[in-house]
């Protein structure tokens, strides 16, 4: 199986079952997850012994009633080979993940987003949740919260809808992935638009900087920005019309951590100006207002369009911490947060141009789940 078919499989929500042969410690730090996967993990040794013993019928006992076919996923795809075959041999459907996680970190899908102006692409990495957003209007277009792992890709899909890139914008310093906004300026000479406060935090190479109401053009529309601290200080939203590209503010199933600037000595205060913004600032927007996020969690459904969108007025029925007032906000999104992304410290330097990574290094340094996300307070 290719990683874009078991991409496909999880975001369609069909029940599969995954078998991860890696080490425990390997497994328990980032693997293939989904609403819908029942994962399981038992070292390929595990397998070679039992093919020694003549065993391997046991071990393959417990996949006989899962969902077929039993996904088998390991490093780059090479012992789980064996291991499904081994499985086939004892009656299991198996099929190996092709190039395994490594391959699963390359997927990257894209998905269009209804919207009267523009042409909007939502991109999703599925084996970290994130999302990017690529917004076309005539000849020109804009890339939001890019990946540098994927430069490339952007560049090829404006292209495809007839349009260059003007400008590669992030929406806060992001601290799970390596940021793509000087990748995509290197290759097409887009500008670079950053929110004014990433100066603050201590950026070191040119770019625009954008306060609250400014605007990036793009072929007769604008993406306006509205700055919404609180994940970090220069947190800042872009509102297309009625489509608000939030960043990690606000996610169609949770809110955002608020510690990653400043720590758990600074959590509070964050959390803090994160209710005002999510109350307040939000409070500004109708609720027909759509909010496109930069993160999904496993949890997360796409809607009807297959897109991770939600209307303020969805989440301000079904999200709890929209409806709390502030010390119970600060209470709870404090309470039960997720270890912090792997490698944040580097990846940040990396995104303020303070510390310099190579291609290869930029892509390990991001592996893993992205935990942006405060997850108690899910819908």
């Amino acid at each position: 199986m290719t990683p874009d078919e078991l991409a496909a499989r999880l975001h369609r929500g069909t029940p599969t079952a995954i078998l991860d042969v890696r080490d425990r410690d390997e497994f328990d730090e980032w693997h293939v997850d989904g609403r819908s996967v029942t994962a399981t993990q038992i070292p390929a040794i595990r397998f070679t012994q039992a093919e020694v013993l003549g065993t391997v019928d046991d071990v393959a006992d417990q996949f006989r009633d899962a969902p077929s076919p039993v996904v088998v996923v390991c490093g780059e795809g090479r012992a789980s080979d064996h291991v499904a075959d081994l499985l086939t041999a004892a009656g299991v459907d198996a099929e190996n993940l092709e190039s395994g996680m490594d391959g699963w970190a390359r997927v990257y899908r894209a998905s269009r987003i209804r919207h009267a102006d523009a042409t909007v692409l939502q991109y999703d990495r599925p084996s970290s949740g994130c999302l990017a957003y690529l917004v076309v209007a005539g000849d020109e277009a804009v890339v939001v919260d890019p990946l540098r792992a994927f430069a490339d890709r952007y560049v090829e899909d404006a292209h495809d809808h007839g349009a260059e890139l003007v400008a590669a914008i992030d929406t806060h310093v992001h601290a799970d992935h390596v940021s793509g906004v000087r990748a995509v300026a290197e290759r097409t000479g887009a500008a670079i638009a950053l929110p004014a406060g990433a100066k603050t935090r201590g950026l070191t190479f040119d770019a625009r900087l954008l306060e609250d109401e400014d605007a990036v053009s793009l072929g007769g529309v604008e993406l306006v920005a509205v700055h919404s601290p609180g994940h970090t200080s220069e947190m800042t939203a872009f509102r297309l019309g009625d489509l608000l590209f939030v960043g990690d503010g606000l996610f169609v199933e949770s809110v955002a951590r608020p510690d990653l600037e400043t720590g758990d000595e600074g959590a509070p205060a964050a959390a803090r100006r994160l209710h005002r913004t999510l109350v307040e600032r939000y409070g500004e927007f109708a609720d027909e207002t759509r909010i496109a996020p930069g993160h999904y969690s496993t949890a997360a459904v796409p809607n009807e369009d297959g897109v991770y969108v939600a209307t303020l007025g969805y989440l301000r029925r079904h999200l709890d911490a929209l409806s709390m007032d502030a010390d119970e906000f600060v209470s709870e999104t404090l309470s039960e947060m997720p270890p912090r992304p792997t490698n944040f410290e580097r990846i940040v330097a990396t995104n303020l141009g303070q510390e310099s990574l190579e291609d290869d290094e930029a892509f390990e340094v991001e592996l893993g789940p992205n935990n942006c996300a405060a997850t108690t307070t899910r819908a």
